[in-house]
């Protein structure tokens, strides 16, 4: 998945040096115990540079959210694609959610995954950092419409869609729990996806 393995910016580009540094720190510790000391140390940039780009932590708050969604989300996407382009037409059919497991069975494997930095997000602040729970929740919109992108056909696509949407958040979860609980996170998310295929399209079962 690029958003983590991606390789470092060009030490020209310093706006996007400091961003890759926060998104790096905050998803892998936090945005709480990470300072702006740390990022400025990370991005080996002055506390003037940085402050000059970004004037306070919630504006990098913010930048990063944009920042890890501009990642995520065209890999997330093209794996949804990679992974229904290997499909068979018969099981485009019959499991047309499919490739939504497939998509995380690719991220679970990465070593740097640590959950979904948006989940991670709004379990630090919910409520009480707005501005970035509105960023975090039309995230999960985009990411639900991906998802209905395999279903476009069917009648009740959106609903479907944000049920496999749901299950799947849960699966990550489940995963995050550490590498051993992967595979159950996988079959479980599986299972759910077929169920759903079966309650919204009967004639898939």
């Amino acid at each position: 998945m690029t958003t983590q393995n991606r390789a470092a910016p060009r030490r020209s580009d310093t706006r996007e040096r400091i961003l890759w540094t926060a998104q790096d720190l905050f998803y892998r510790h936090g945005i709480r115990a990470t300072g702006v000391d740390a990022i400025i140390a990370g991005a080996s940039v002055t506390k003037v540079t940085f402050y000059r780009r970004f004037p306070s932590k919630d504006a990098l708050v913010l930048a990063y959210i944009d920042y890890r969604h501009g990642l995520w989300m065209p890999w997330f996407a093209d794996a949804l694609i990679r992974a229904r382009d290997a499909q068979t037409p018969e099981a485009r059919e019959s499991a047309p959610l499919a490739p939504v497991a497939q998509a995380l069975r690719e991220w679970f494997a990465e070593p740097t995954f640590r959950g979904c930095g948006f989940i991670n997000l709004i379990a630090e602040f919910g409520d009480a950092f707005p501005e970035a729970l509105a960023k975090c929740v039309a995230h999960k919109e985009e990411t639900q419409a991906a998802i209905e992108s395999l279903v476009a056909l069917t009648p009740d696509a959106r609903a479907m869609a944000e049920a496999a949407a749901i299950a799947m958040d849960g699966a990550i979860v489940r995963a995050q729990r550490g590498p051993q609980h992967r595979e159950a996170a996988l079959a479980g998310l599986g299972t759910l996806l077929a169920a759903l295929t079966v309650a919204y399209l009967p004639a898939a079962g």
